[in-house]
């Protein structure tokens, strides 16, 4: 028989609340409670506002929420008001503490709201988001935790983990292609965060590119921002820009990442990210450039798909050049699975759980490597300081982790339950779906065995082959071809011919 729609919200007061005092039964006065504004009036708010209404400690007394739409409704008997009326409730209310409701939302736009609620000098508390959760940094997913605005830039991190760093990047004029994705975007923050004298963002989506200037202009008044909306295909530009600008750092973050598009879109995502990443290449070795550095995947390891091929050819690219330049030291830097990008597991696991399930894995015992993205944009810029030349650094990401206990975490976090032949009277179901066109049911991220320590404990350095410059050359005429005339069979051969491809048991193939 269905559970009632409150049942998960009882579940979750009692397992938060053992033996807490119901309505009735409080012996202190109502006001001896710290009042406390919930911002974020979906779900996880108003859960946290169910929660909070048998708490002896603090007193939720309204909500905000950016939701045009919610304004002026009455949720959990809170009244819901937009962004621009908090400062006139904390006033009113004598509010003392803000809590953000908000935990599968990316932790740059978290960090841009506590920016702005600090100013109105209340504490701003943060519960965890599903990436703490994934990698064990929470438990309780509605326990609170204070946010500290002078850790947001992430300054005194980069400066613990390898004194320096800042200087590396401090007064230089620096280039993240793709800035307005997943890792260009935090790549940006982070190097902002650096005081370089020029961030130059070249994106080729005009509302990704909007959204990344806005930020960092917010975030850096004081760096010069420059937005240049194109592609990385287009030689003319990024080689004017690379020589206009004289930069010193490129970051090429630009790539087409989601393996069943770029399966399904082959010419494309081989145009964008091999073709696009020798553009940029040839443009800073030719400008001068100080350090060039790749972001790279572990789908480029023996890929069973077009985009861990079209990354592997990437990265043999920079190998190449990185033997022939004099003044550019070219390195990349190879991870995992980052927590909350575009299309990874938690906003979409989040996506399904909001809508009632079901969840949908692709297999049982699949897993991936994880890291967050913040730990891994950190990791890429600390990389990019000790490159000699060449490198093929390596992210220690930990064990991998098996994809199903990512999704019972989330289920269990969002104060729901499992449905399955055990428990029929769950809330949320996992269907598992199958492995997609190119997916693997295990990672790798070494190619061979061979591995340097570098200054940092979480930065290896792998010693691997390359293709030869003629063979290289070979490669990529033959690539030009079959991406010229839109020949995918000819595509696929020439993957095949140059690239070591995974165990074909661990692909799905068209």
């Amino acid at each position: 028989m269905p559970q009632s729609p409150l049942s998960p919200l009882r579940r979750l007061r009692d397992r938060l609340l053992p033996g807490r005092a119901r309505t009735g039964d409080r012996t202190d006065p109502p006001d001896s409670r710290m009042p406390v504004l919930i911002y974020g009036a979906g779900k996880t708010g108003q859960q946290l506002a169910a929660a909070l209404r048998h708490d002896d400690r603090l007193r939720p007394v309204a909500f905000a929420d950016d939701e045009p739409r919610l304004r002026g409704l009455s949720v959990e008997g809170l009244r819901v008001h937009g962004p621009d009326e908090i400062a006139a409730l904390v006033d009113r209310h004598e509010i003392a503490r803000v809590i953000l409701a908000m935990p599968s939302t990316a932790e740059s736009v978290r960090a841009r709201l506590t920016r702005r609620l600090a100013a109105t000098g209340c504490e701003v508390h943060a519960l965890p988001s599903f990436a703490d959760l994934v990698t064990g940094r929470a438990v309780t997913p509605y326990e609170s935790r204070p946010i500290d605005p002078s850790t947001l830039l992430g300054r005194d991190a980069l400066e613990n983990e390898l004194p320096g760093v800042t200087d590396a990047y401090a007064g230089r004029r620096v280039l993240v292609t793709g800035a307005g994705g997943s890792i260009g975007s935090e790549l940006c923050r982070q190097i902002a965060s650096c005081a370089p004298r020029t961030l130059i963002l070249l994106e080729h989506g005009e509302h990704a590119l909007f959204q990344i200037e806005r930020e960092l202009r917010d975030l850096a008044p004081d760096v010069e921002i420059v937005p240049i909306l194109g592609s990385v295909c287009e030689p003319a530009l990024v080689s004017v820009l690379m020589q206009a600008k004289k930069i010193d750092v490129v970051l090429h973050a630009a790539a087409y990442k989601h393996v069943p598009m770029v399966e399904a879109n082959a010419i494309e995502g081989m145009r964008n990210n091999v073709i696009g990443t020798r553009t940029v290449a040839l443009a800073a070795l030719e400008a001068g450039v100080e350090r060039f550095i790749l972001v790279s995947t572990d789908k480029a390891v023996r890929p069973t798909s077009v985009m861990g091929a079209s990354k592997r050819f990437a990265e043999m690219i920079v190998q190449d050049l990185a033997t022939r330049a004099t003044r550019t030291r070219f390195s990349m830097v190879r991870f995992g699975n980052v927590l909350g990008s575009s299309g990874s597991v938690i906003p979409t696991f989040a996506e399904q759980i909001a809508r009632g399930g079901p969840i949908t894995l692709t297999h049982e015992d699949v897993t991936r490597y994880f890291m967050t993205i913040p730990e891994a944009v950190r990791l890429v810029l600390l990389a990019g300081t000790i490159a000699r030349g060449g490198d093929v650094f390596v992210l220690d990401m930990g064990a991998p982790v098996r994809v199903r206990d990512i999704a019972l975490r989330m289920i269990e976090a969002s104060g729901l339950t499992l449905r399955d032949a055990d428990n029929p009277g769950g809330d949320i179901e996992i269907e598992v779906t199958g492995l997609r066109p190119g997916e693997k049911l295990h990672e790798e991220l070494l190619i061979g065995s061979d591995m340097l320590t570098t200054p940092h404990p979480r930065i290896l350095r792998a010693q691997e082959g390359h293709l030869s410059e003629i063979e290289l050359i070979k490669a990529l005429r033959s690539l030009s071809e079959a991406i010229e005339t839109r020949d995918v069979a000819l595509l696929r051969t020439i993957l095949a011919q140059w690239i070591e491809q995974g165990p074909e048991e661990e692909a799905v193939n068209d």
